[in-house]
C-alpha cells in the first residue's frame, strides 16, 4: 500500500495521484464505447441530495483498493481525538511516514461515528495536507467533498488561490454569500467578476466599521484602485493569508515563497518566478513527499544551470548523473554518483534521488566509495527487497539492513543500538495502548499513534521505534515497516 506498479513496488500517495492526473490511470469511461444511445427514449433519471454533514468526513480521493485501508478505519474512534492526532503529525526528514501519513489523509472510508456537520476530521486533513504543501490534493479532497460550511469554504478558497484559480469558489460564493464569514474573499470575488464599483463600497463598508482584517483591507484598497498601489512601502509578512499574498502579486509587491510556509511553494512551480525559486520550491515540495522524485527530475532538467554553489551544484550534479546512465559510460556514473550524493544528501533530497536511480545503479556492479553509496540508494529505492537479495553485503551494517529488507533483521547481528530496536520491533508485539486500539477496531487512531511513536524512536527514544515498527507490522503495513527501519539507519534521526 498505496497502489502497486506494474512490478509490483508500491506507489506513493502523491505519485498515485500525479500518475493519475497524467492519464495513467483511466478516469474516462471506454473510448472504444459508441458515444451515442441505442434509442431516442428519454432514460429515467433519479434525484436525490448530495450527502452533507457528517459524510464529508468520509470523502477521499483514493479507494480502499489504492490504499488497502479497510472502510472502518475511523469509525470507532473519535473526531476529535483524531483530528488531533493528524495535526501532531511531524514527518519532515520521514519517507515511509510521509507516504503512510498521505495514504490516511487522502483516503476513503466511513465517519467517525460522532462526525458531526463541521467535519472536524476532514478539516485536520485538509489543513496537514496544506501544512505538507500538498495544495493540489487538498482542493481536490474538498472540492469533492463539497464546502458546504463557512470553514470548509475558507480552506476551498485559499487552496483556490494558491493553484491561482478562484473562479468556481468564486461562483459558488456568489450564489451563497454565507459561506464566507470574510469580506475579503467577498470583494476579491467581486472584483474578479468585474463588479469594482460594488466591491469599492463593500471595502469601504466593511473597513469603515472594522469589519475587515489588516493588511488585507489595504491590499485591496491598492488592488480596487491603480493609483493607490504605489502607497507606502508594505511591511513583509511571514505568515500571510492565501488572499494576502495573492494580493500582493497583483499590485507588484510578490513576498518570495522560500521564507514563506510551505503550503506557498506551489505558486513557484510554473516557473513565473525564476528557474530558481521554481527548483526550490520543488525541492521542499519533495523533502516532503509532496511531489514525486520524477516531477523534482525534469524541473532540475529543463536547462544546464546558469551558476555555480548552492542549489546550481545540486542541478548540475543531478543533470551529470542522468546523462552519465543514459550514456552508458563504463566509470562515469559511479564519479557522478561519489559527487551528488553528499550534496543531495545535505539539502535532505537522497531519498528522491535513491528513488530515481537506485535500481540502476544497483546494477552497474560500483564498487569502492560508489558502490556503498549504490548500496545505500538501493536500500531508498522502490525496489528495496530485491535490490539487497543482489547486491553483496560486505559490512555488519549491510547485512543487517539486507536482512532487514527482507522482513527478517533478527537473522543478522544489530550493528548497534538503533539495529536492536529496530530487530526488536519485528519480534514483539506492539505495546498495551496500542493493541487495545486495534482490538477494538480504531485502526486509524492506532497507525496515527504508531507515527508518533517513531518519530520519538528516530528522535533516540529507541524502546518507541520497537513499538512503532511492531504496530506496523501488527495491522499489516509490513513495507511501511520495513522502510522506515530502513530509514532509521540509513537516514539517522531524521532532520
Amino acid at each position: 500500500m498505496p497502489g502497486q506498479e506494474d512490478g509490483g513496488a508500491p506507489l506513493s500517495a502523491i505519485e498515485w495521484l500525479e500518475r493519475q492526473a497524467a492519464g495513467a490511470v483511466p478516469l474516462r469511461p471506454d473510448p472504444a464505447e459508441p458515444p451515442v444511445a441505442n434509442t431516442a427514449d428519454v432514460p429515467e433519471v433519479s434525484v436525490r441530495p448530495l450527502e452533507t454533514g457528517p459524510m464529508a468526513d468520509a470523502v477521499g480521493l483514493l479507494p480502499p483498493s489504492v490504499t488497502g485501508f479497510p472502510q472502518t478505519l475511523w469509525q470507532e474512534s473519535r473526531a476529535a481525538e483524531l483530528a488531533r492526532r493528524v495535526a501532531a503529525q511531524r514527518v519532515e526528514g520521514q519517507p515511509a511516514m510521509q507516504a503512510l501519513l498521505y495514504s490516511l489523509l487522502l483516503a476513503e472510508a466511513l465517519p467517525p461515528a460522532d462526525a458531526g456537520r463541521e467535519a472536524r476530521l476532514l478539516q485536520a486533513r485538509l489543513d496537514k495536507l496544506a501544512e505538507l504543501g500538498a495544495v493540489e490534493p487538498a482542493e481536490a479532497l474538498i472540492a469533492r467533498a463539497g464546502p458546504e460550511t463557512p470553514a470548509l469554504f475558507a480552506r476551498w478558497f485559499d487552496l483556490s488561490l494558491l493553484l491561482g484559480d478562484t473562479s468556481e469558489a468564486c461562483t459558488a460564493m456568489r450564489a451563497d454569500m454565507h459561506l464566507s464569514e470574510r469580506l475579503g474573499p467577498r470583494v476579491f470575488c467581486l472584483a474578479r467578476a468585474g463588479n469594482w464599483a460594488e466591491a469599492a463600497m463593500v471595502l469601504d463598508t466593511a473597513r469603515a466599521i472594522g469589519a475587515i482584517e489588516e493588511p488585507v483591507g489595504d491590499l485591496l484598497a491598492r488592488f480596487l484602485d491603480p493609483e493607490a498601489a504605489s502607497g507606502p512601502e508594505l511591511a513583509p509578512s511571514r505568515d500571510p493569508t492565501a488572499l494576502e499574498f495573492r494580493l500582493r502579486e497583483a499590485i507588484g509587491a510578490p513576498l518570495p515563497t522560500s521564507a514563506l510556509p510551505l503550503r506557498f511553494a506551489v505558486t513557484a512551480l510554473g516557473g513565473d518566478a525564476g528557474w530558481r525559486a521554481e527548483i526550490e520550491a520543488a525541492e521542499r515540495l519533495a523533502r516532503h513527499g509532496a511531489i514525486s522524485e520524477n516531477r523534482l527530475l525534469g524541473i532540475y532538467t529543463q536547462r544546464a544551470p546558469a551558476a555555480s554553489g548552492g542549489v546550481w551544484d545540486r542541478v548540475a550534479a543531478v543533470q551529470r548523473l542522468d546523462a552519465a546512465l543514459a550514456r552508458g559510460d563504463a566509470g562515469a556514473p559511479g564519479r557522478a554518483l561519489v559527487e551528488v550524493w553528499p550534496l543531495m544528501r545535505a539539502a535532505g533530497l537522497e531519498v528522491p534521488l535513491a528513488r530515481l536511480f537506485g535500481a540502476e545503479l544497483a546494477a552497474l556492479g560500483l564498487d569502492g566509495k560508489a558502490g556503498e553509496i549504490a548500496f545505500e540508494a538501493a536500500l531508498l529505492s522502490p525496489d528495496y527487497e530485491r535490490l539487497a537479495r543482489e547486491l553483496p553485503a560486505e559490512t555488519p551494517q549491510a547485512r543487517f539492513l539486507a536482512a532487514l529488507a527482507a522482513g527478517t533483521p533478527g537473522r543478522a547481528e544489530a550493528p548497534d543500538a538503533r539495529a536492536e530496536a529496530i530487530a526488536e520491533g519485528f519480534a514483539a508485539a506492539p505495546p498495551p495502548e496500542l493493541a487495545r486500539m486495534i482490538e477494538a477496531d480504531r485502526l486509524g487512531e492506532a497507525i496515527l499513534r504508531g507515527m508518533e511513536l517513531y518519530a520519538s524512536g528516530r528522535a533516540g527514544d529507541l524502546p518507541d521505534l520497537a513499538a512503532a515498527l511492531a504496530t506496523f507490522r501488527t495491522v499489516g503495513l509490513e513495507d511501511t515497516a520495513r522502510r522506515a527501519g530502513i530509514e532509521a539507519m540509513l537516514l539517522g534521526r531524521g532532520r
